[in-house]
């Protein structure tokens, strides 16, 4: 395992969690990390990735969540205020672009109305 995600969980809408992606190995470490995510029958999509300094995010998530990263313990967090039944997705970090063989097993965001 090179990457591993955690912190999902089940919210209401307007609540908020922070995911944490941690990581392993030179390569990693000096890489781009994104936040990539799958809602049930969608396409995966992009929602946010972290360089050094430069971050990007989703449309969708500007201004409610926001990526960071703790480059000493090579962990990137994604934090989500305010979030909204349609963020319920499987969360997934990755290199950005994105990696076949970096893709893991997710955690569940589930958001409740």
């Amino acid at each position: 395992v090179q990457l591993e995600e955690s912190g999902g969980g089940l919210v209401q809408a307007g609540e908020s969690l922070k995911l944490s992606c941690t990581f392993w190995g030179r390569t990693l470490s000096a890489s781009d990390i994104g936040w990539f995510r799958q809602a049930p029958g969608k396409e995966r999509e992009f929602v946010a990735s972290i360089g050094w300094t430069i971050t990007h995010y989703a449309d969708a998530v500007k201004g409610r969540f926001t990526i960071t990263r703790d480059s000493a313990r090579n962990i990137v967090y994604l934090q989500m205020n305010n979030l909204k039944f349609e963020d319920t997705a499987v969360y997934h970090c990755n290199t950005d672009p994105p990696q076949a063989q970096y893709w893991g097993q997710g955690t569940q965001v589930t958001v409740s109305t």
